[in-house]
C-alpha cells in the first residue's frame, strides 16, 4: 500500500508521528463485483487509513437526497415543470439524510438477487415461504434453502426490518493469517520551487526522480534522469532502481530516518537547471518539472506488485507550478479571455487516470502556486482515480496541513463499487463525480478512495417515454454500495483493557431501497422541490439565465397567474415564487451562481486555475454544502453568546437594517467573523473560546471535507474587503457579465421581463 504524505515542518501537530496506515496484504481476486454485478466487475480490495483513537469510532451510513419529494408522472410533466429530476447520494456519510444509522448485519454474501434485474432482497419486495417479487422489475424468484430458513427467523434479519441495511461480506479463507498491515507513506514532492522546511517526502521529481531509501541507517536517494523528450520513457525502471520492498518503509521503525530524509530535501539548483538535460527545443531553459513522467513511472512501480503488497496505492502530489519537462508538459502560455474555462490541452493525465485505476493508484494533487499550472488537464489524474484537487497561493497562510490532517483522521473507504438501480419506468441519465465509469456495465461506478463527504450525482429520464401508472408499485430506487475498510483486531489484557492486535480488512455491503410516490400535477412537483441539486460550470451564464427564465414562466402557467384578455396575456409577474415557498430561493442563487468565479471570465480577474479548483470541490459536494458555497450564510448576533438573526440577505441595507453588532459568513471555504464599526467596544474581539459563536464555528469546521480560512475583521479598524466582496446582491450582474453599480432587485425586473416575453 503506498500513500503520499506531507506537512509543513513547523507544523505544531506534527502528525505523522500519531498516525498509523493500516492495510493488509490480499490476494489477487476478479470477483470484486461479486454482489454489485452477476459477473466479476474490477477488483475486490479497499483499506482505510485513520486515527489510532479514531479508527471506526464513526460507522458510515448512506445520505440520498432527491430533487423533488414526488417524481413527475411522465416525461410532458417534467418537461414542463423545469426542476431537474435526480438524486445526490453521499455513500460514505456518516448518518443518511435522516440521522438514521442502517441496520447492520452479516451474510452479504447471501442477500437474495433478483435473476432478472439481479437488484438485491429488500422490505419493498413481496414475499412468500418460497418466493419473493423484486421489487425493482416485478420477476418472481425463489428462494434458497438457507434463505427460508434466515427467513424464518425475520427477528435477526436486517433485511427484513430495514429498507437500508449494511451488511459484512465474509473473506476468502485463503486469506487467513494474512491481517497483519505494514503501514508504509510515499510521497510525490515537487522539488523545483520547494522552499527550505515546508515539505517532507520520500519521492521526489524535477528533471530526475529520486527515490529515497529510508530503511538503513542512513536515508539513501537513488536518481533517475527523465529524458527530455516529449514521451519521457525513464531508460531503467523504478523497479530496477529500488525494489518495491526496500522503498515501502515500515513507518514505526524508521521515523527517525524518514525525519533525516525530509531535512535532506532541497530545491534544484540553478546550475541543475541550466544543464542541456533541461534546454527546451528553442534553446529557452525549462523548470525541469517533469511531473507527467514522474507519476507515470510511479503509477507503473506501484502497480508491479499490486494485491501482493498492497491493496491500494495513494499519492498525495505536491506541486508548485506547471508540468513543463518530459510526458505531459503542458503549455501554459495559452490564453483565449472567450472562454470561462479553458478545455485540458492534452489527453495524458486523462489516460494516466485510467491506468491509475487498473492498477488501484488514486492520486490527491495539491498545488501550492500563484502562477497559471493548467489544472484543466492535470484534473483528470485525481478526480478520475478517486482523489482530490486542492489549491494554495502560497504557503504562509495555507490550510494544506490542516487538510491533510483532515484526510487522515476522517474515515474512508476503498476499493468501492457504487450501482444505481431503477425501476423500469425510468432510467438514469449522466452521473456527475470522483469516480470512474466502468466500461463494460452500465451505471456501475468504481471509486478507487471514498471519504465520508464525497457525493455522486444522477440525472433521471423516462424510458421509451413510459410513465408512472397510478394504478402500478410507485416508482423505485436502489443503490448498492460495495466497500472495504479496516478495523482492529481487539484484544483484552489482564487488566480490562482493550487494545488492538494488528488490523483485518472487511468488505461491506450497503444497500439503500427508495420508494417514491408520484406527483399528481404540476403544483405538487413545485411544492415538494427539494435542493438545487447541482451546478455544473460548462452550462454557463446564459443557459443558467434561460433556466430561470424558462421555469418562472412554467411556474407562472402551473399556478395560472397569466390571464388573456382580448386575446393577450397579461400578468403581474411574480419572481420571489410567493405561491411555492418551496421554490423561493432559486432567484437568489441564480444570481449567487451568475456571480460566482465558477462562471466568470479571464477578462474579470479570475485565475483560471482557480475555476477549475472550484469546478472539482463543487463537482463532490452534498447540496446543502452547494448552497452554502454558492450563496454564502450570514447570521447576526447581539453578543458572542446570543444569536440574534439566523439568516440575513446578503446586502449593505440588511446589515444596517438588523443594528446587530456581530455578523458571521459562512461562505464554505471561508468563515468570517465581522464587527460592525458602530459594536460597542465592551465586546470582547475576537470571540472568546467558550462562546456560542465559537461553538459554531468550530462545529462547521469539523463538519467541512476541506479546511475553511477563519478571518476576524473589525470594521472601522481593519480592511473589510474580504466580508464586503461577499454582499453581492449591492452588485449586479448584466447579460454581458461585468457588474455594475445596481444589485439583485434590477437582476429580478430583468428576470420579470424576460418572463413577461416569454409567456406572450
Amino acid at each position: 500500500m503506498g500513500f503520499g504524505v506531507a506537512l509543513r515542518k513547523d507544523d505544531p501537530a506534527r502528525f505523522f508521528y500519531n498516525f498509523r496506515i493500516r492495510t493488509r496484504n490480499v490476494p489477487l481476486r476478479e470477483n470484486a463485483d461479486a454482489v454489485i454485478n452477476a459477473s466479476g466487475v474490477g477488483r475486490s480490495f479497499g483499506c482505510s487509513f485513520v486515527p489510532d483513537s479514531y479508527l471506526l469510532a464513526r460507522t458510515p451510513s448512506m445520505a440520498v437526497r432527491a430533487s423533488v419529494a414526488c417524481f413527475p408522472l411522465d416525461s410532458e410533466a417534467l418537461e414542463t415543470c423545469g426542476i431537474p429530476w435526480g438524486i445526490a447520494v453521499t455513500p460514505f456519510s456518516a448518518v443518511d439524510e435522516r440521522g438514521n444509522p442502517p441496520a447492520r448485519g452479516s451474510e452479504g454474501h447471501l442477500l437474495p438477487r433478483c435473476d432478472n434485474c439481479w437488484a438485491y432482497f429488500n422490505t419493498y419486495c413481496e414475499l412468500d415461504q418460497w418466493t419473493w417479487s423484486c421489487a425493482i422489475c416485478g420477476s418472481l424468484n425463489g428462494f434458497t434453502s438457507h434463505a427460508v430458513s434466515r427467513y424464518s427467523q425475520p427477528e435477526s434479519c436486517p433485511e427484513l426490518s430495514s429498507s437500508f441495511v449494511d451488511l459484512e461480506i465474509p473473506g476468502d479463507e485463503s486469506e487467513e493469517g494474512m491481517t497483519q498491515a505494514r503501514p508504509v507513506y510515499v510521497a510525490a514532492v515537487d522539488l523545483c520551487s520547494l522552499a527550505p522546511g515546508s515539505l517532507f517526502g520520500l519521492v521526489t521529481f524535477s528533471h530526475k526522480i529520486g527515490l529515497y531509501d529510508v530503511q538503513g541507517p542512513i536515508p539513501v536517494v537513488k536518481n533517475v534522469f527523465i529524458p527530455p523528450e516529449s514521451d519521457g520513457q525513464l531508460p531503467v525502471s523504478l523497479e530496477d532502481v529500488m525494489p518495491l520492498l526496500a522503498f515501502l518503509a515500515p513507518v514505526e521503525s524508521c521515523k527517525d530516518q524518514i525525519a533525516t530524509a525530509l531535512d535532506t530535501l532541497k530545491p534544484t539548483t540553478s546550475w541543475e537547471r541550466s544543464t542541456p538535460t533541461v534546454q527546451g527545443l528553442d534553446g529557452m531553459l525549462l523548470g525541469g518539472r517533469g511531473f507527467g513522467s514522474a507519476m507515470e513511472a510511479l503509477v507503473s512501480y506501484l502497480s508491479s506488485d499490486y494485491g501482493n503488497t498492497f491493496a491500494l496505492a495513494r499519492v498525495f502530489a505536491f506541486l508548485s507550478g506547471p508540468p513543463d519537462y518530459g510526458a505531459g508538459l503542458l503549455d501554459t502560455s495559452r490564453e483565449d479571455a472567450d472562454l470561462a474555462l479553458l478545455p485540458e490541452q492534452t489527453p495524458f493525465y486523462k489516460d494516466l487516470a485510467v491506468v491509475a485505476v487498473q492498477a488501484g493508484v488514486s492520486v490527491d494533487i495539491f498545488a501550492v502556486t500563484n502562477e497559471y499550472t493548467d489544472l484543466a488537464s492535470l484534473k483528470f489524474l485525481s478526480i478520475n482515480s478517486g482523489g482530490s484537487l486542492f489549491l494554495y497561493a502560497n504557503t504562509d497562510d495555507s490550510t494544506l496541513p490542516q487538510d491533510i490532517y483532515r484526510m487522515l483522521s476522517h474515515p474512508y473507504a476503498f476499493g468501492c463499487l457504487l450501482r444505481l438501480r431503477t425501476s423500469s419506468e425510468f432510467k438514469t441519465g449522466n452521473a456527475y463525480g470522483h469516480f470512474f465509469p466502468d466500461p463494460q456495465y452500465e451505471n456501475v461506478q468504481h471509486i478507487i478512495c471514498c471519504n465520508s463527504f464525497a457525493t455522486y450525482s444522477y440525472d433521471f429520464e423516462f424510458a421509451d417515454n413510459d410513465v408512472f401508472s397510478r394504478h402500478r408499485d410507485p416508482p423505485v430506487i436502489q443503490i448498492a454500495f460495495q466497500y472495504s475498510i479496516v478495523v482492529p483486531n481487539e484484544i483484552q489484557n489482564d487488566a480490562g483493557l482493550v487494545s488492538a492486535a494488528g488490523y483485518s480488512l472487511k468488505r461491506h455491503l450497503r444497500v439503500r431501497t427508495l420508494q417514491f410516490t408520484t406527483a399528481q400535477s404540476i403544483n405538487d412537483l413545485y411544492d415538494s422541490y427539494f435542493s438545487f441539486l447541482g451546478a455544473r460550470g460548462e452550462e454557463g451564464r446564459l443557459l443558467i439565465h434561460d433556466w430561470l427564465v424558462i421555469l418562472l414562466s412554467q411556474y407562472h402557467d402551473a399556478y395560472k397567474l397569466v390571464r388573456y384578455e382580448n386575446g393577450c396575456s397579461t400578468s403581474n409577474i411574480d419572481v420571489a415564487f410567493t405561491q411555492c415557498p418551496q421554490l423561493q430561493s432559486l432567484p437568489r442563487l441564480v444570481f449567487a451562481l451568475l456571480r460566482s468565479p465558477l462562471l466568470r471570465f479571464h477578462e474579470e480577474g479570475v485565475h483560471p486555475d482557480y475555476r477549475i479548483y472550484l469546478q472539482c470541490l463543487f463537482s463532490s459536494l452534498e447540496p446543502s454544502s452547494l448552497q452554502c458555497a454558492i450563496y454564502p450564510v450570514l447570521t447576526s448576533y447581539a453578543t458572542p453568546d446570543k444569536q440574534a438573526c439566523p439568516r440575513h440577505s446578503l446586502s449593505c441595507s440588511a446589515l444596517v437594517k438588523s443594528g446587530s453588532p456581530i455578523f458571521f459568513l459562512d461562505a464554505f471555504t471561508n468563515l468570517i467573523v465581522f464587527y460592525s464599526s458602530t459594536a460597542d467596544s465592551s465586546l470582547p474581539f475576537p470571540p472568546p473560546h467558550d462562546c456560542l459563536l465559537r461553538t459554531t464555528i468550530n462545529r462547521l469546521k469539523q463538519d467541512r471535507s476541506i479546511t475553511p480560512k477563519l478571518m476576524f475583521i473589525r470594521g472601522g479598524h481593519d480592511d473589510a474587503t474580504a466580508f464586503e466582496n461577499y454582499l453581492m446582491e449591492d452588485k449586479d450582474v448584466d447579460g454581458t457579465g461585468l457588474p455594475s453599480v445596481t444589485g439583485i432587485a434590477t437582476f429580478l425586473e430583468e428576470i420579470a421581463s424576460d418572463v413577461s416575453e416569454n409567456i406572450k
